[in-house]
């Protein structure tokens, strides 16, 4: 039998007394570092789309961004410099 969407979503919530439980920026950050790195388990997945700070995970996307492209451009210049 299918569920109805947002049924697992009530689960968690009255697991959590009610309201879904809320990560911080770190788990956020090590989330998107993974999701970078392309290796995901979807039970972790499925957490992280009822846990995390969707403006966390923002904010952790653009600063691993950020540091990636700078990484890349630091090698860039020692490999031609």
């Amino acid at each position: 039998m299918a569920r109805a969407a947002g049924e697992g979503r009530r689960d968690k919530m009255s697991e959590n007394g009610g309201s879904p439980r809320k990560s911080s920026f770190g788990q956020s950050m090590r989330a998107v570092l993974w999701s970078f790195f392309g290796v995901r388990k979807r039970r972790d997945l499925e957490a992280d789309a009822t846990q995390l700070n969707p403006l966390h995970v923002i904010a952790a996307a653009l600063i691993a961004t950020a540091i990636l492209i700078g990484v890349l451009i630091l090698v860039v210049r020692v490999v031609v410099g």
